[in-house]
């Protein structure tokens, strides 16, 4: 599967509709009770693009990067304006935002990761592209240095540190991320003259697993 280090561009997926999907197998048993269980870890992201182009311009650029990617055969980059940050959207990360393990002395690389919390439960979401110059990385309440105590693998959403941390050592990251994509078509429908009165290309984007 080829994968792109290009981002979509940032102001066509700005206005974009979509989220998380899960799929449960829900089983309706004789006595009225459910039982409910899933073969997804993970969730997977689908959006629409094409109700974020705003002008025949945009048009031609997403036409330029569907073309670049084949449509379907090369995964690229998306923000997802809504969930593109270690903290709230509105926030700073900080290197203290997430805990991606703790450490046992020999381990060195750590896989970057989201946690999503409500009441007792939570979901650990791994991060396969952090945005480049944006990760933060802690051991314990220490901040480490990138490029002196870690280097960050921007393709696989690895940091390897040049000393394991610790034995129960918390180790901790902040950062912003992408999603890794492709498109969910392969073919894009425009005309001039329905674009003029109102109507937008569909432009489905469906999340990959890296």
């Amino acid at each position: 599967m080829g994968f792109h280090e290009v981002r979509f561009p940032t102001n066509l997926s700005f206005g974009s509709v979509g989220g998380p999907e899960r799929r449960t197998d829900v089983v309706a048993l004789t006595n009225g009770h459910e039982e409910r269980n899933t073969p997804w870890a993970h969730s997977r992201r689908r959006y629409d693009a094409g109700v974020a182009m705003r002008s025949l311009d945009d048009i031609s650029v997403l036409i330029d990067f569907f073309e670049a990617r084949r449509g379907q055969l090369h995964g690229f980059r998306w923000k997802d304006w809504s969930d593109f940050k270690t903290t709230k959207p509105s926030g700073t990360p900080g290197f203290r935002d997430q805990v991606i393990g703790m450490g046992d002395g020999e381990t060195k690389t750590f896989q970057l990761k989201k946690n999503y919390q409500s009441g007792p439960n939570t979901y650990e979401r791994p991060i396969s592209k952090p945005v480049e110059g944006t990760v933060l990385a802690g051991v314990s309440v220490d901040e480490q240095i990138a490029g002196v105590h870690f280097d960050v693998d921007y393709a696989s959403g690895e940091i390897t540190f040049v000393d394991a941390p610790p034995a129960d050592a918390e180790v901790t990251a902040g950062f912003e991320f992408d999603v890794p994509v492709r498109f969910d078509t392969d073919s894009i429908q425009t005309s001039v003259s329905s674009f003029q009165a109102g109507e937008v290309p569909n432009v489905p984007i469906v999340e990959i697993r890296i």
